[in-house]
């Protein structure tokens, strides 16, 4: 049975070198990792030079979705050569006794590949109603659907997930024995995303719905 302590890195290029006890390659946790994201970033490079884009995500089985304007020059170039997704969640900042050992505890995925264009119309919808439940299930429904021209200006990319890496750190400073005498607190400092009360447009009379009442609780 392949356990996230036992799984291998699905290719070289995965495999994590620098604290690789901190490497998780199981599908579970790279699944969870995503899904707990509305946003990644993606590195790529063209004849402008290297760059690195913020841009909303959300996963669909074994793909990474993103989408926006037929213009884009990511976009448009993500189809065309590999590139690197990154995932990152602030856990906590760790304090330690000496200045070296501070650390950061984190949840981390990185996904190699090359991402391709969802074409068929069936699933361009079901992937732009399947994003919308992702940032607030059940408003699908209730939203206007988007129109023949809205989804012809829009592309959807997606990007297998089959070629990644997780990196995760939890627990307390690891302090140098000789250090452990040092008066200076330690510990960590936990950190979160944590949901705001709900601000309603000023021009809205439709009742909060179920998902915006439970915002603040989740």
């Amino acid at each position: 049975m392949t356990t996230p302590e036992t799984a291998a890195a699905p290719s070289e290029r995965t495999r994590i070198r620098r604290i690789p006890t901190n490497a998780v390659y199981d599908t579970a946790t790279l699944h969870a990792i995503v899904d707990a994201a509305y946003l990644c970033h993606i590195a790529f490079a063209d004849d402008k030079g290297a760059h690195c884009i913020p841009t909303a995500c959300w996963r669909e089985g074994g793909h990474l979705y993103i989408h926006g304007s037929n213009g884009s020059r990511m976009l448009k170039r993500l189809t065309e050569s590999e590139c690197c997704v990154t995932i990152t969640h602030l856990d906590g900042l760790v304090l330690a006794r000496s200045a070296f050992n501070h650390s950061m505890n984190y949840r981390s995925a990185m996904i190699y590949g090359r991402f391709v264009v969802v074409s068929d119309e069936t699933q361009r919808h079901r992937a732009l109603e399947n994003f919308m439940e992702h940032l607030a299930p059940g408003r699908q429904a209730e939203i206007r659907a988007g129109s023949d021209k809205e989804y012809a200006a829009t592309t959807i990319l997606r990007i297998s997930l089959a070629e990644a890496a997780c990196k995760i750190r939890t627990g307390g400073p690891n302090d140098d024995e000789e250090d452990m005498q040092q008066p200076a607190w330690a510990g960590v400092l936990p950190l979160a995303l944590k949901p705001l009360a709900p601000v309603m447009d000023e021009g809205c009379v439709t009742p909060a719905p179920a998902y915006v009442q439970q915002w603040q609780q989740d």
